[in-house]
């Protein structure tokens, strides 16, 4: 074969496999999707990402699957994201513990959360809420500072882990009244808030689409919200800073990652349908309801977010001398 016969027949052969890879990319979801919540089942994540995926299932004609794989407040289920084929079959629901906070308490990461994945699409933020036993006396966050200056040290809460949003949350509450309360990790947000209503502890703070039903069931007490006005799912709720300390604020979010090297047109298509379903009303109104604020981002955006969330989480956490262990 002459040079350039040769020459013609390599350009051939590549216009062919790049059009075959832009076929392939194209065709994107060809296949189920698998997205890893590596939170228990029933969390506020879980459920604000049953909401969404399901919308975007039907959306892109693939189902979205939830693979909860709780443990180790996020390390492991994360893990396996970074682990996996970035060909966008693969997601992570990721709560900003995992992406901000455990970051900042361990000295050792498995995985590296600016390295190791692609930012999707921020979906929403959590709304937080403190909740005691239905029975319990306090009536208020004032209430409960009372009781733990009253008793240093014997007034206890529950948490999702060590480095959980929860530990997080009531560690910061502690330090901001300058009392002393006594943390009791669960293996995730769903048990510590059963062991509220179990008055195994007596308090804990948590996402208000975990304790909703709770609290409407008559399971859980709410005694004020994180939020800087009243909810309007819980208007007689005063929040934590009118009502006994000033200032005080906290959420968390809900935020679409993919393991490093996932297409970049890839990555931009589930963020144009995280978009896409946070449009429909229907699913808008659900998650309102459950104490969720949709949000939608760009990756570009979410990635300055994280980066920006990181310093702030490394602050607070060195200040108030938080571990994970």
């Amino acid at each position: 074969m002459s040079t350039p016969t040769r020459r013609f027949a390599l350009a051939l052969l590549a216009g062919l496999c790049a059009c075959s890879l832009a076929q392939a990319q194209g065709a994107w979801p060809s296949r189920p999707i698998r997205m890893i919540v590596p939170l228990a089942a029933g969390s506020a994540v879980d459920n604000a990402a049953r909401i969404v995926v399901q919308k975007m299932g039907q959306n892109v004609g693939q189902s979205i699957v939830i693979d909860n794989r709780p443990g180790a407040a996020g390390l492991i289920g994360a893990g396996e994201v970074a682990k996996a084929a970035p060909d966008g079959y693969t997601l992570g629901g990721f709560n900003d513990s995992i992406m901000t906070m455990l970051p900042n308490m361990h000295a050792k990461m498995p995985w590296d959360i600016v390295k190791d994945f692609e930012p999707v699409s921020l979906v929403a933020t959590v709304e937080w809420g403190l909740v005691v036993p239905t029975d319990a006396p306090e009536k208020s966050a004032a209430d409960l500072v009372a009781v733990a200056r009253k008793s240093p040290g014997q007034v206890n809460y529950g948490s999702g882990g060590n480095g959980s949003p929860q530990h997080i949350a009531m560690a910061l509450f502690a330090s901001q009244a300058g009392v002393q309360m006594k943390h009791v990790p669960y293996k995730g947000a769903t048990q510590a808030a059963m062991g509220v209503a179990g008055k195994e502890v007596d308090a804990a703070f948590q996402g208000i689409a975990t304790v909703s039903a709770l609290v409407k069931g008559g399971k859980l007490r709410l005694i004020g919200v994180t939020t800087p006005k009243r909810m309007p799912q819980f208007p007689d709720v005063p929040t934590v800073s009118e009502s006994g300390l000033p200032g005080f604020e906290f959420n968390s979010w809900f935020a679409i990652m993919a393991p490093a090297g996932t297409p970049k047109e890839v990555v931009q298509r589930l963020s144009a349908e995280v978009a896409k379903a946070l449009a429909d009303p229907e699913v808008r109104d659900k998650l309102n309801a459950q104490g969720l604020t949709p949000r939608g981002t760009t990756p570009e955006e979410l990635g300055t977010a994280m980066r920006a969330q990181l310093a702030k989480y490394g602050a607070l956490i060195k200040a108030n001398n938080i571990t994970a262990e």
